[in-house]
């Protein structure tokens, strides 16, 4: 039975030339026949076809392997490259090979006649809904270079700030998840050698050390338990919060009532969402549909439920300001920005404004957070794994006293 042209595959092949250099390379095609027909057009002699394998390109596509991806197309887009040689261009180039199979195949669909935007649109995981219709905007304004270099902008400004939220929460977890280990390490291994030791004082030990010992019982009896929960937890815990929009949204409003964290976690959404909206109204979508967009890319529920709050209301012929106004979520200045943008038809550059501002206002909090937590850490740190150690060693110190 043929395959369709829609259904094409990618091809392995080996060969040689008219001076008989062994040649190596892949080709995406209908069928073999189609490899060794557009070969021998080449003027090359094929020996081997064979389909790659289907684990030989899986691999993790991350954001920044998009954003990368996005960056460049625009670069090559405005320097005249034509859409199909770019994408050969960026696939090749490509370290990643689950990238580079990603890009082959939009370029196949582009190639059987779809739109760049109907090709994105197939591959959800990778390309939002933002993204897709960007690209269709500017397709069908015929001006796909420019959005795609302001696509590119748009999603390394968010790359960046996502970037500082997870290095400012980072450092604190992963230094609390030393201590837990260290700690256990000791309690698990290190105290029952003292214990052994105190066990022939034949003396009352200092109530500290008898309390850390007790602890330390706990730990080496039942550690399988205390991992077991913790790590069952913890599963549970982010499986419950990926799939239960209950949990996401309870957790979303407690982030952003956490001391310190909370704010900066405010303003990074704050950011997301004017940085969204003013790239879209740029792009020429209309604001009712751009709002879709902005909900999704607010990365917060309680943003969320208000972007999609607001969208209702502007549908109903409510302006901007007095809808986000009612939403309750954002700042006065947002608001007194976006009422000027409003009023002088200048929407899009009030909101890069407001985007600019909050951006800078991260940068500032996660440098601020970053030396406030490095002593707090040290402090936590020192009276964590200082008053075991002074635990331990009080009956030492008690028996020298005596001596």
């Amino acid at each position: 039975m043929a395959v369709t042209a829609n259904k094409q595959i990618t091809y392995l092949w080996e060969g040689k030339d008219k001076k008989g250099k062994v040649l190596k390379g892949e080709m995406r095609a209908s069928g073999e026949a189609v490899v060794n027909a557009t070969l021998r057009r080449q003027g090359i002699t094929v020996t081997k076809v064979k389909k790659q394998s289907a684990f030989a390109s899986k691999g993790k596509i991350s954001d920044k392997d998009i954003t990368l991806f996005t960056r460049q197309l625009a670069t090559m887009m405005k320097a005249g490259v034509p859409l199909l040689q770019a994408f050969d261009i960026v696939g090749k180039g490509h370290n990643n090979p689950a990238v580079a199979k990603l890009l082959g195949d939009i370029k196949a669909d582009v190639e059987t006649g779809s739109s760049l935007s109907a090709a994105f649109r197939k591959y959800p995981l990778y390309f939002d809904a933002l993204f897709c219709n960007l690209v269709g905007a500017g397709e069908q304004a015929g001006i796909l270079d420019t959005l795609l270099d302001r696509l590119a902008t748009y999603k390394e400004k968010i790359q960046a700030i996502k970037s500082k939220i997870k290095s400012a929460l980072t450092y604190p977890i992963s230094i609390i998840v030393v201590a837990f280990i260290i700690t256990a390490v000791i309690m698990i291994f290190v105290i029952p050698a003292f214990k052994e030791l105190f066990s022939s004082f034949g003396a009352d030990l200092p109530g500290p050390t008898v309390a850390v010992m007790a602890i330390s019982d706990i730990f080496v009896e039942w550690w399988w338990a205390i991992f077991g929960s913790i790590g069952f937890g913890l599963w549970f815990f982010f499986y419950t919060w990926k799939r239960s929009e209950k949990m996401q949204s309870t957790m979303d409003r407690l982030m952003l009532k956490m001391p310190i964290f909370g704010e900066l976690i405010r303003k990074a959404t704050i950011a997301r969402f004017a940085r969204t909206l003013s790239t879209m109204f740029a792009a020429g979508v209309p604001l009712v549909e751009a709002l879709d967009s902005v909900a999704g890319a607010a990365g917060n529920r309680v943003y969320y439920d208000a972007t999609k709050r607001i969208q209702s209301e502007i549908s109903t012929g409510t302006s901007l300001t007095v809808a986000m106004q009612n939403a309750q979520v954002f700042p006065n200045m947002v608001l007194q920005m976006t009422a000027i943008g409003e009023e002088s038809g200048a929407l899009d550059s009030m909101l890069s404004k407001v985007a600019d501002f909050f951006e800078a206002e991260v940068d500032d909090a996660v440098a601020a957070i970053s030396s406030l937590m490095e002593p707090v850490i040290m402090v936590v740190l020192g009276v964590l794994i200082g008053g075991l150690v002074i635990a331990m060693y009080l009956p030492i110190f008690k028996m020298g006293q005596v001596v």
